[in-house]
């Protein structure tokens, strides 16, 4: 669809039913394929000056390597997208064809999993009975899947705003925000039905014969450290995050702004800096025009990568402060705190040294039966 239609359009020709099979995508058509010369798809880009929709200093090339966003769309390119996906199909094209199924074909899952052995035997049995136990459970097995998607949902919150794939959304703040929103709420919800599922896992499912020693059973074992680290980071991040807006608002409101406590994301600006952005003055380390550094890294950089990076029209390298700061902290109190619950309700569900009998408690018991995840105690 975009060698067939989206990038065509974005160059101003329009294809339709009518003149799809007629219009060809690219001037030689398939001859560079067969001939295997592919590098000649990528010949010709759209020029930098190119104005979107039309034939204005368009190319022909349809898959490129460009990098970097459309100036003026400030979106990835359509040909580096396109490129991408059939690269990406071609790996899934070959990965189907590695694994076993039913057939004695290919790479046995179990075989590959059992294999990984930590070398100097700290992780006991490692990763034997896992198979055993994901094959047995639906829950584990639906966990686990929720899981998945819950961390991809999350990461396409991030990427849809961070690579803009649509062209001018980067524009658009409002719609920016919400779909950012939007995704990280889906991704929520998933994690959270990847912990219930876990913990039903554990109430029903799990065999301790069958993962005697090994890596989930070692989790079983040292849960307490695991809950407590967790209890103590989200101690500190909320009375830190807390702390510093109560003392930062309360200040304000009393007409004193400039006895703030602010502080600087010094390392985030410090790796935007050696990106190229010459905003915060790292000059002296890092990015003064004439240093060796920054003369050999130009030749480094993707064309146009200095200008795109230090314009704030893109979500390239967003300029960040001390709000930056604070609010990158209070998500991870939130984050934090939520992995506690569920952790906790998870690795307790069966038992815990406050109620080591939880699991015969019956699902409806008042504060702590599995009914509750076990989080009360």
């Amino acid at each position: 669809h975009l060698v067939h239609v989206a990038i065509p359009a974005s160059r101003g020709v329009r294809v339709e039913w009518g003149n799809l099979l007629t219009t060809l995508p690219y001037p030689s058509g398939l001859q560079p394929f067969f001939s295997g010369n592919w590098g000649i798809y990528a010949q010709n880009p759209d020029t930098t000056e190119q104005i979107f929709n039309t034939n204005n200093g368009a190319g022909t090339a349809i898959l490129t390597f460009i990098g970097g966003f459309h100036p003026q769309t400030q979106a990835m390119w359509l040909t580096d997208i396109a490129h991408h996906h059939l690269a990406i199909g071609v790996i899934f094209v070959f990965a189907g064809h590695m694994y076993r199924t039913n057939f004695g074909i290919g790479h046995s899952l179990k075989t590959i999993l059992e294999a990984h052995r930590e070398p100097e035997n700290r992780l006991g049995a490692g990763h034997i009975g896992l198979f055993e136990t994901i094959t047995d459970s639906l829950h584990m097995q639906l966990g686990l899947a929720l899981a998945c998607l819950g961390v991809a949902t999350s990461l396409v919150a991030q990427h849809m705003y961070a690579l803009p794939a649509y062209a001018f959304i980067a524009k658009d703040f409002v719609t920016q925000a919400a779909l950012y929103t939007h995704h990280q709420y889906i991704a929520g919800f998933l994690m959270l039905g990847a912990f219930a599922h876990g913990a039903i896992f554990f109430i029903r499912d799990y065999d301790p014969e069958v993962n005697e020693d090994n890596v989930l059973a070692r989790m079983l074992e040292h849960k307490e450290a695991i809950i407590s680290h967790l209890s103590w980071v989200s101690l500190f991040l909320g009375f830190h995050t807390l702390g510093l807006y109560i003392h930062n608002d309360t200040v304000v409101a009393f007409g004193q702004p400039e006895k703030q406590i602010l502080v600087e994301p010094l390392f985030a600006q410090w790796i935007q800096g050696a990106s190229g952005k010459v905003l915060y003055g790292f000059n002296t380390l890092l990015s003064s025009a004439d240093s060796p550094a920054t003369v050999a890294s130009n030749k480094v950089w993707l064309p146009g990568w200095t200008e795109a990076i230090n314009n704030d029209k893109n979500s390239l390298f967003l300029t960040i402060g001390p709000g930056d700061f604070l609010i990158h902290h209070a998500i991870a109190l939130a984050l934090h705190t939520t992995t506690l619950i569920l952790v906790k309700g998870a690795l307790d569900a069966r038992g815990s040294k406050l109620m080591p009998d939880k699991r015969d408690f019956g699902y409806s018991f008042p504060c702590d039966g599995p009914g509750r995840g076990g989080t009360c105690d």
